[in-house]
């Protein structure tokens, strides 16, 4: 178990992932946390991040670092998105292996499940089926990560834990048209034709299918709990069990932004995977439970979007 004194590098401490876990951690009195950038440290460099762990030889790691984006910048960087999160993973949990850290945690995503699983989406239903096509180096990249984690433990020990949550929004998201996800994507886009009175905001696809949200907060209390109470070598899902189509989700923005117009689906755009929904009863059954309620987790990160425009923008 972690105590305040230990010393726990946090690998992506600057993303949205990261800084939740590193908000936690300082709530909960852990003052001896070790962070770098990815200017100070290019976690895709082996010799750096051997150097990194020689050096600072940190008690506890928590691996949130990964290249993230949405359904078009996993499909347009695919060798990108499976190159550079393999070397990230392969990397931290290889050195966090040899300089003895006591535990590690990885982060992966709902993704990694088929395209097609069963729902809710149950930890064995894992290589069960084919991949969703737009995002499958990306998911390719985080099994392997948490094979990394489960082959370290049977070949070494090492107790080295991963855990998988569904889609996140929060703090310091990233709002990029570009490369966001469909959560920040709204966010964004319902206001600024709030802002310019614009007729109607476009959605992607048809709006059909089922997205599960968590709010990351709740995500970084999960870790947390998990960190303190969680040996197992099968990864654990991190969700909220409920799910709603895209379609409800952008008339509950709608509704918290204020924005009076019209939604207009292009279905020319890419649904994605139909419905990912988590079955959380493995964590559940713990102990844990997310207690931050989709609506009002709209309201907390709409009112920390208008209070950091000149950041996220």
């Amino acid at each position: 178990m972690m105590k305040p004194n230990d010393k726990i590098y946090i690998a992506g401490h600057r993303g949205m992932v990261g800084s939740a876990i590193h908000r936690k951690l300082k709530a909960e009195g852990f003052n001896n946390i070790v962070t770098r950038t990815s200017r100070e440290l290019n976690l895709k460099d082996q010799k750096a991040v051997q150097e990194f762990f020689e050096q600072e030889k940190p008690d506890y790691v928590i691996l949130a670092a990964a290249k993230v984006g949405g359904i078009q910048a996993n499909n347009t960087y695919r060798a990108e998105f499976i190159y550079d999160n393999i070397m990230i993973e392969a990397n931290v949990i290889h050195q966090a292996y040899r300089s003895g850290v006591k535990k590690l945690l990885f982060l992966g995503s709902s993704c990694i499940y088929p395209k097609h699983a069963p729902q809710p989406m149950n930890e064995e239903h894992l290589l069960s089926g084919s991949l969703e096509h737009t995002n499958e180096p990306y998911a390719i990249a985080k099994i392997a990560g948490i094979k990394l984690c489960e082959n370290y433990m049977d070949q070494y020990g090492a107790n080295f834990i991963s855990a998988m949550p569904t889609n996140l929004y929060g703090p310091n998201d990233n709002y990029d048209l570009e490369t966001s996800h469909v959560f920040a994507a709204l966010i964004r886009k319902f206001h600024e034709a709030k802002e310019q009175n614009k007729p109607s905001v476009e959605i992607w696809g048809t709006g059909k299918p089922m997205r599960e949200f968590l709010h990351v907060d709740d995500m970084a209390d999960a870790c947390y709990f998990l960190m303190q109470n969680y040996d197992g070598k099968q990864f654990v899902n991190i969700g909220t069990g409920t799910d709603v189509t895209i379609k409800e989700l952008a008339e509950t923005i709608m509704e918290v932004v204020g924005y009076q117009g019209e939604l207009r689906f292009n279905t020319d755009m890419p649904d994605g995977t139909p419905r990912k929904l988590m079955d959380v009863s493995k964590i559940e059954s713990m102990g844990w439970k997310h207690k931050i309620s989709l609506k009002e987790g709209i309201r907390q990160t709409y009112q920390n979007f208008v209070d950091n425009m000149d950041q996220y923008i």
